[in-house]
């Protein structure tokens, strides 16, 4: 056993620093324990989480619910992999199938595995149904996309930050503009295009949200065309926004829909993609697959934690206080101070809109100013700060944040 030791924050900061990959850039805050809506350094202060682990602690911090239901697998079985059958999985492919309405499910880890299974079934589908002539399979992206890193992910990015040097990438990839309906109806009218991925709302993209009818507008075009919608709701999914899938604001089920991070309360990793026979029994044994897709411990951790949505009522949770924090916001930040231009998002999913056109430290110095405040949040674009609380909030701590919010913006106008 590794010898207990006590680190302070910056001790273990210079730890990351010298021992690990230089991928991440995090806010310098050494958080140690979580519970619901707040977490705690190793110095013991406490913060209110403004991000949820982009959206993967719907939930709550170790949700006693969730973590009942991992311990009590943990000390049964975790792990057999797919070369045996287990008795947790097909308990947990019924729940999940019947839970969004969908034929089939196959189980994965992560987000970008999902994107990855949904891209590989799309394909399948298209060679295999629709006719598509071999190796001519395409999917078509918006721009501003982001769905992970692997090679897959990257290869439909816009952003160079992503890109750069790690050419060559996927052929096959066709990328047009984000909330675009014209340049979508051109891009399906190429007969060997099998699919269309999009994310409802873009996250990591600074929380873009489509003008009204713009989702259901594109999945009519994809059936009118004999294309393969395919919704990346891994951030957007599971209450976040207001419904339990985003697309249900616009009223229509995607033919593949992916989801992750909230999928486990934030426990373990744990993403699945969703979708009818015809889509998913192209896929025969040994075309796809993981070691621990599926595997005993994430199937009871993800069928409490759907549970946990439905039972504590968060989609309607998240639709009232959104409307709450957006209100606040427009009225205490944007119309009193020059500094902030816009509030925008859906749901819980937020952001505000800093006027720095340069994208320069001012997004970062303001959450640094949140931290000290005991609010943690996190900037993308550099001119954008993204909300994201989890959906447990109660209308009284989401007030005392947005004083926090309000009064740290104020000092930087």
């Amino acid at each position: 056993m590794v010898q207990e030791m006590v680190f302070s924050s910056q001790e273990l900061i210079d730890l990351e620093d010298r021992y690990g990959a230089h991928n991440y850039h995090p806010i310098p805050v050494v958080l140690s324990k979580g519970e619901g809506v707040h977490v705690w350094d190793t110095e013991g202060k406490r913060y209110f989480d403004f991000l949820s682990a982009y959206s993967a602690v719907n939930q709550g911090h170790c949700h006693p619910r969730i973590i009942n239901a991992l311990i009590e697998q943990a000390q049964k079985l975790t792990l057999t992999s797919r070369a045996f059958y287990n008795d947790v999985l097909g308990r947990y492919e019924q729940y999940i199938t019947e839970y969004f309405g969908y034929d089939r499910v196959l189980p994965m880890n992560t987000g970008v595995e999902g994107g990855e299974t949904a891209i590989k079934l799309c394909r399948k589908w298209g060679y295999e149904v629709k006719g598509i002539p071999a190796n001519q399979a395409k999917i078509v992206f918006v721009t501003g996309n982001f769905w992970g890193r692997t090679l897959a992910a990257i290869s439909a990015s816009t952003d160079s930050g992503s890109t750069a040097n790690f050419g060559p990438y996927m052929p096959g990839y066709l990328l047009i503009p984000y909330n675009d309906l014209q340049a979508l109806e051109m891009a399906l009218k190429d007969p060997t295009v099998a699919g269309f991925m999009v994310e409802p709302i873009q996250g990591e993209a600074g929380v873009v949200v489509p003008d009204e009818g713009y989702l259901r507008s594109a999945y009519n075009l994809c059936k009118a065309n004999n294309v393969l919608f395919i919704a990346d709701e891994v951030q957007t999914g599971l209450a976040r926004t207001g419904k339990l899938l985003c697309c249900d604001h616009e009223g229509f089920r995607p033919d593949i829909l992916i989801l992750g991070k909230a999928l486990s309360g934030g426990v373990l990793p744990v993403s699945a993609v969703l979708a009818s026979d015809e889509v998913m029994l192209t896929i025969r044994p040994g075309q796809h697959g993981s070691t621990y897709g599926g595997n005993p411990l994430a199937c009871a951790v993800a069928m409490e934690a759907l549970e946990v949505i439905k039972d504590e009522a968060l989609a309607e949770n998240a639709a009232y206080l959104g409307k709450v924090f957006r209100t606040r916001m427009q009225e205490d930040v944007v119309d009193k101070t020059n500094l902030i231009t816009l509030v925008r998002g859906k749901g819980l999913l937020n952001a505000i809109v800093i006027d720095d056109e340069e994208e320069g430290e001012l997004g970062w110095n303001i959450c640094l100013k949140l931290a000290e405040n005991g609010l943690l949040a996190k900037p993308t674009h550099g001119n954008i700060i993204r909300f994201a609380p989890p959906l447990v909030m109660t209308e009284g701590q989401l007030h005392e944040c947005c004083d926090i919010i309000a009064r740290v913006v104020r000092q930087f106008d």
